[in-house]
């Protein structure tokens, strides 16, 4: 079951790619240089991604977002709602 919420805001993206290094699973980089999220679902019309993972893939995804220069991914926990990046 999915504990913690992605949030990615692609419009930011500046294409670092730290994410894709640390995290590949969930990250890969587009032929326009700026870095998708992987099964995820965009939201209306801004460039915001949504994206649900369970614990086991927390710490990799923590190491992706802390590692991101334009602080563009945002996680959250589902169950509290607290913003932990």
């Amino acid at each position: 079951m999915a504990k913690f919420k992605i949030e990615y805001d692609r419009d930011g993206c500046i294409g670092a790619a730290v994410c894709e290094a640390v995290c590949p699973k969930h990250w890969k980089m587009a032929d326009d240089g700026k870095v998708n999220l992987l099964e995820s679902t965009k939201q209306d019309k801004e460039e915001i991604y949504i994206k649900e993972i369970d614990e086991a893939d927390f710490e990799s995804m923590k190491v992706a977002a802390d590692g991101c220069p334009v602080k563009v991914i945002h996680i959250q926990n589902k169950e509290t709602g607290e913003k932990l990046i």
